[in-house]
């Protein structure tokens, strides 16, 4: 039985968490004990894996940014589970992997799920870790990555790229599928009727670049009418929010336009499209295209990270920050009839069900966690 102790920031809502939660629920218990340890309490996430079988969910208590008690209770719940191997995700649970790792003679293993990030845009403790990372990363015995883009982006900036292993993002094809009912009635609950809706779905973050899809939809409207566009996605920074919408309503598209916030039913929400827009300027492996896809949801994106390989030949691929490119692409997925946007929604899912499925991400993390420990 290999002990496996994952240490992550929280279970809330977010790719990377929703990613730890399906590999925390697949994976085989016969050769597997997992613990998932949060900084922080809570979380949407919590709930789905919290009491499974052969599956331990443990909150270190962090009670703010500066509190660093909590790492004694870490260091007491390394010792209690000796885990075989400690696997971090993201900068925060990376860092703590390595001592963590050390501390109890355990393989430590990074999870790594950015490319291309600005760290600048946001604050210089952000930067700071970053650059640390490569520092450290060649005391990580392993390096999971989920894109090719990633890889090259870390290997490029000094991290230890003979560590590094890439595995994609996997999907749950079960839940994520077509359900045009569910679809319908959401989007009448956000529109009040049964346009053709364009959406976005991420936190409103720099990154995610929505002015690049409000000018886009502005720029489509003479064209298409009939389109109505939504933003699904968490508010992090007021401040940033309060200028995506005054830019929406300098756009015109006040009338247009519906702020969903998060959404607590994902699958109904992608259903509720016609399309999903990806304008992001930075990502690794966006996991809302996957999860679009799989529920037979074409897709428009720009070229970032891997997601040009994950559309492939099921969608339409832009320039990111060009706002009419997107504006084309966007024209020409709906000038197709909605037969042929069928078609292209089926090969999408049935792409994420042969590429890109649960199974493999499973499969492909526990022959990793073996081979490093062999």
């Amino acid at each position: 039985m290999i002990r496996v102790l994952f240490l992550l920031r929280s279970l809330h809502q977010g790719g990377t968490e929703r990613q730890l939660t399906h590999l925390a629920r697949g994976m085989d218990k016969e050769r597997f004990a997992v613990t998932v340890a949060t900084f922080y309490d809570g979380g949407a996430l919590r709930g789905e894996i919290d009491g499974l079988p052969g599956v331990r969910v443990v909150s270190l208590g962090k009670g703010g940014r500066w509190d660093v008690a909590f790492l004694r209770r870490l260091y007491r719940l390394a010792d209690e589970v000796r885990p075989h191997v400690v696997h971090g995700y993201l900068p925060g649970g990376n860092a703590l992997a390595l001592p963590a790792g050390r501390r109890t003679g355990a393989a430590v293993v990074w999870g790594v799920r950015s490319a291309d990030v600005d760290y600048l845009r946001y604050n210089w403790a952000e930067w700071a870790a970053f650059r640390a990372g490569a520092a450290l990363s060649r005391r990580a015995d392993r390096i999971i990555l989920n894109s090719e883009k990633a890889r090259r982006y870390y290997a490029a900036r000094g991290y230890a790229a003979d560590r590094m292993l890439v595995i994609p993002n996997g999907f749950d094809t079960a839940a994520f599928r077509p359900d045009r009912e569910r679809g319908t009635r959401l989007r009448r609950a956000w529109l009040g009727d049964g346009r053709v809706l364009i959406g976005i779905v991420g936190r409103l973050d720099p990154m995610k670049d929505h002015p690049t899809f409000l000018a886009a939809a502005a720029a489509l409207r003479p064209a298409h009418p009939e389109a109505r566009f939504v933003c699904v996605g968490d508010v992090r920074d007021a401040d940033y929010a309060a200028s995506l919408r005054r830019e929406a309503a300098r756009l015109g598209l006040a009338d247009a336009l519906c702020w969903a916030g998060a959404c607590d039913d994902m699958p109904a929400a992608y259903n509720a499209l016609v399309l999903l827009v990806l304008s992001s300027m930075s990502e690794s492996f966006p996991n809302v295209i996957g999860e679009a896809m799989a529920c037979g949801v074409p897709c428009v994106v720009t070229d970032v990270g891997d997601a040009a390989e994950v559309v492939g030949e099921t969608g339409y691929v832009v320039p990111p920050s060009d706002p009419e490119a997107l504006r084309e692409a966007i024209a020409a997925l709906l000038s197709r009839p909605a037969a042929e946007r069928d078609v292209l929604g089926e090969a999408a899912r049935e792409r994420i069900g042969n590429c890109y499925s649960l199974a493999l991400l499973v499969q492909r993390t526990e022959a990793a966690l073996e081979e490093l420990l062999a």
